[in-house]
C-alpha cells in the first residue's frame, strides 16, 4: 500500500511540476485521486481529468506526444472549450519558447518518407477514413481547406465557395484557359473553375476515395467533359497549362521535394501563364508537432515562407502577391469542431471511440494553433519572371460586393 502511495505522490508531483514549467496557466488538473491542482474552477478556461497515475507520468514526461495519446485512448478528458485550453499551453510555450518545453524529437522523427509509394500510403490514411466520415463536419461540397470569409458572420458553405472564387480572381481565369491542379481534394476547386469559369482542368491526387468521389460529381453536374480527375502523382504532371494551382498539398510534399515541385511547374506552366499555391506554414522553419506528423499526417511537413521559396527560385519564377489567411483558417477550424461535436455519436459509430476522439483533438488544437499565431496559412501567386501580363493593381480581387463573393450571387467574378 505504501509503495501505491508514493507512486501517487510520484506522478502528482510531476504533474505540478509540469504545471510551473508552463508557467501555471490557468487550466484546472482534476487527478485520479480527487486532488486537483490549478486554479479554481472560476478562474479557469477548463479542466483536464487525468485517469490514473501512469497517465500523468506519461504526460509530464513528453507533453508534445503524450497529451494526444493519452486524451485518444480515454485517459485524460478535457471539460469546457478544448480550444481555449489548448490555446493556453500554445501561450505559456510562446513566451517561453516552446521547444524547451517538449522533448527533443528523436532522428526517426525528422525522417519523412514523401516518394510516391509513401505519399499514397500517407494519404490512405488520412484521407480514405471515409466519404461519410467527412461529409458529416466539412461543407455541402466537401472543401477540406480554409474558407475565406468576407465577413466572419458568414456560414462556412458561403465562406468555402468565396474562397475558390478568391483563388479563382487571384489565377485571373478566362474561358477556354487550361489548368491543372496538384492534389484536388473531393474535386470541389476544379468543378468551380471549370462551371464559373469556362475552363478546363486536369487535376490529380493520390487518395483512391476522393477522385472515386470527384469523378461522380462530375458526372452529376455534367462537366466531364472539362474536368479530369486522375489518380496520380503530381511528379508525373505533363502537358502544358496556362494556370497552376495546388490548394492544401504542399504539406505533403516535403521540403526536401520542393525542387522537385518547382520542376514539375516550370515543365506545365506557359511562358504567360501564372500558379497559385496555398499552404499551412510557420513564420520561421520548425518541425509540425509530432502528435499530429505521427498520428493524424504521416511524414507531412509545414513550410516558412522562405523555404517555400525552394519551389520558384531554382526556377526563376518570380512571387506576385502573399496573403496570410491565418485568422481565416481558425474561424473555418471552429466551424469544423462545431460541426464534428454535433455529429459526435454517428461519427463514433463509423471510425470507433479512438479515431473520434483523435480527430477531435486534432480540429481543436490546429484551431488553436491558428489562432494564437503558431501556425499561418499562405496563398501565393507566381509566374515566370519575364511575364508582364500581371494586374496593375489588385482591383480583380474584390470587383463585387461581400454577397457575390460569398457565392450569394453570380459567382463568375472579373478574369
Amino acid at each position: 500500500m505504501e509503495d501505491t502511495r508514493k507512486g501517487v505522490s510520484i506522478a502528482a508531483r510531476a504533474v505540478a511540476r509540469l504545471l510551473r514549467s508552463l508557467s501555471d496557466p490557468p487550466i484546472r488538473i482534476e487527478l485520479w485521486n480527487g486532488e486537483s491542482l490549478g486554479p479554481p474552477p472560476a478562474r479557469a478556461v477548463g479542466t483536464v481529468r487525468i485517469r490514473d497515475a501512469r497517465a500523468a507520468l506519461r504526460l509530464a514526461a513528453d507533453l508534445e506526444l503524450e497529451a494526444g495519446d493519452l486524451y485518444t485512448e480515454g485517459r485524460i478528458d478535457l471539460e469546457g472549450d478544448p480550444i481555449a485550453i489548448v490555446r493556453e499551453v500554445f501561450k505559456a510555450g510562446s513566451a517561453r519558447g516552446f521547444g524547451r518545453l517538449l522533448r527533443p524529437g528523436r532522428l526517426t522523427d525528422w525522417i519523412r518518407r514523401t516518394d510516391s509509394r509513401s505519399s499514397r500510403r500517407n494519404a490512405q490514411h488520412h484521407y480514405d477514413v471515409g466519404n461519410e466520415f467527412y461529409s458529416l463536419w466539412l461543407d455541402e461540397r466537401m472543401v477540406y481547406t480554409c474558407a475565406y470569409f468576407p465577413d466572419p458572420e458568414d456560414d462556412l458553405e458561403h465562406a468555402q465557395v468565396a474562397k475558390m472564387e478568391h483563388v479563382c480572381r487571384k489565377l485571373r481565369l478566362r474561358p477556354g484557359e487550361h489548368v491543372i491542379e496538384a492534389g484536388c481534394g473531393w474535386g470541389s476547386l476544379a468543378l468551380h473553375m471549370a462551371r464559373h469559369h469556362g475552363v478546363t482542368v486536369r487535376a490529380v491526387n493520390v487518395s483512391h476515395e476522393q477522385v472515386v468521389y470527384a469523378r461522380e460529381q462530375a458526372e452529376k453536374q455534367g462537366l466531364q467533359d472539362r474536368v479530369e480527375f486522375a489518380l496520380d502523382d503530381y511528379r508525373n504532371l505533363a502537358g502544358r497549362c496556362d494556370k497552376f494551382v495546388s490548394v492544401g498539398m504542399l504539406e505533403h510534399v516535403g521540403p526536401e521535394n520542393y525542387h522537385t515541385l518547382g520542376a514539375v511547374i516550370d515543365r506545365v506552366l506557359a511562358p504567360h501563364g501564372l500558379g497559385l499555391i496555398h499552404s499551412m506554414g510557420l513564420s520561421q522553419p520548425g518541425r509540425m508537432n509530432r502528435w499530429l506528423e505521427q498520428r493524424i499526417f504521416p511524414n507531412a511537413s509545414t513550410p516558412s515562407l522562405r523555404q517555400m521559396m525552394d519551389i520558384f527560385e531554382p526556377r526563376r519564377f518570380a512571387v506576385l502577391d502573399v496573403e496570410n489567411l491565418r485568422l481565416h483558417y481558425a474561424l473555418t477550424l471552429r466551424h469544423w469542431l462545431s460541426r464534428y461535436d454535433e455529429a459526435w455519436r454517428r461519427i463514433r459509430e463509423l471510425v470507433g471511440d479512438r479515431r473520434a476522439r483523435a480527430w477531435r483533438l486534432y480540429l481543436a488544437g490546429t484551431a488553436a494553433a491558428f489562432e494564437e499565431g503558431v501556425v499561418h496559412l499562405f496563398q501565393i501567386v507566381f509566374t515566370r519572371e519575364r511575364n508582364s501580363r500581371i494586374p496593375w493593381t489588385r482591383a480583380h480581387l474584390h470587383p463585387g460586393d461581400h454577397d457575390a463573393l460569398a457565392g450569394r450571387g453570380d459567382a463568375r467574378g472579373v478574369a
